[in-house]
C-alpha cells in the first residue's frame, strides 16, 4: 500500500500498535523497498508512561526500528506522555491533524484476549464516541482494564475512517478469541475488534494455523 500512496505524489501515512505486533514490525519493516523519507508514522495508541519504562509504545519503536532503517525520530507522531491525559489527547489529535490531515492509509491493529483493540475495551464508554465533527479523533482513557491505566487512543470512528485495517493473530492461543471475533456468534457487549469495518475502506485478518484453528473457513 505504501508504493501505491507514494506513487500518487504524497506520504505514506502509518498507524502502528504495540504488543507483539511491534515486534513482528521491528523484524519485517527493514527488509522493505520504499522512499522511507516520505513516511509518517503514528501510534493506534500510547500508554502515558515515559518513553524509556517497558509499556512505551514509543519507546520500543524507538530503540529498534531507528536503528535499521532510515527512518527518523521526526517522522514519527508521538503522544506527549508529561501532559495531564485529556490534554495529551488533545494535542495528539492536533498533531494528526496538521501532519496527516487525518488520512489514514494503513492502521496495524492487534487483537487483545478479550477483544480489545487500541485502547477500546469492551462496554467501556470510549464505544460510544461519536464520529468526527461530533465526536473526538483521539480520546484519553484513565481506567483501562489493562495497566498501565492511564492512555491515549484512537476512537473507533477514527479506526474506520481509514483505508486499510490490518489484524495479525499467530499461535492456537488465539483461536479462541478468533473464533470470537471472525464467527457467527454475537457477544455482549460487543468486542471493539469486531467492530472494526472501515467506511470507505477494508479490513484483512492475517492468521496462521493455529490462530485460525477453531474458524470454518473455506478455500
Amino acid at each position: 500500500m505504501s508504493k501505491e500512496c507514494l506513487s500518487t505524489g504524497g506520504g505514506f501515512h502509518l498507524g502502528v500498535s504495540g504488543g507483539s505486533l511491534a515486534k513482528f514490525l521491528c523484524q519485517g519493516l527493514p527488509s522493505i523497498q520504499t522512499d522511507w523519507a516520505r513516511w509518517k508514522i503514528f501510534f493506534c495508541d500510547e500508554r502515558l508512561v515515559p518513553a524509556d519504562n517497558g509499556d512505551s509504545t514509543w519507546g520500543l519503536y524507538r530503540s529498534q526500528l531507528l536503528s535499521v532503517t532510515p527512518l527518523k525520530e521526526d517522522q514519527f507522531i508521538t503522544v506527549n506522555t508529561d501532559l495531564e491525559p485529556s490534554l495529551a489527547a488533545k494535542q495528539y489529535q492536533e498533531q494528526l491533524e496538521k501532519k496527516t490531515g487525518l488520512a489514514f492509509h494503513l492502521l496495524l491493529l492487534g487483537a487483545g484476549p478479550d477483544g480489545h483493540t487500541c485502547s477500546l475495551f469492551p462496554g467501556h464508554v470510549l464505544m460510544d464516541e461519536a464520529a468526527p465533527p461530533v465526536g473526538r479523533v483521539v480520546a484519553h482513557i484513565t481506567d483501562s482494564p489493562k495497566p498501565p491505566p492511564a492512555r491515549v487512543t484512537l476512537t473507533l470512528p477514527a479506526v474506520n475512517s481509514a483505508e486499510l485495517c490490518v489484524f495479525a493473530a499467530t499461535g492456537s492461543g488465539k483461536a479462541a478469541m478468533m473464533k470470537m471475533l471472525l464467527g457467527d456468534q454475537e457477544s455482549d457487549p460487543p468486542l471493539p475488534a469486531r467492530l472494526v469495518n472501515p467506511l470507505k475502506g477494508e479490513v484483512v485478518w492475517i492468521l496462521d494455523s493455529g490462530a485460525a484453528a477453531e474458524l470454518k473457513l473455506t478455500c
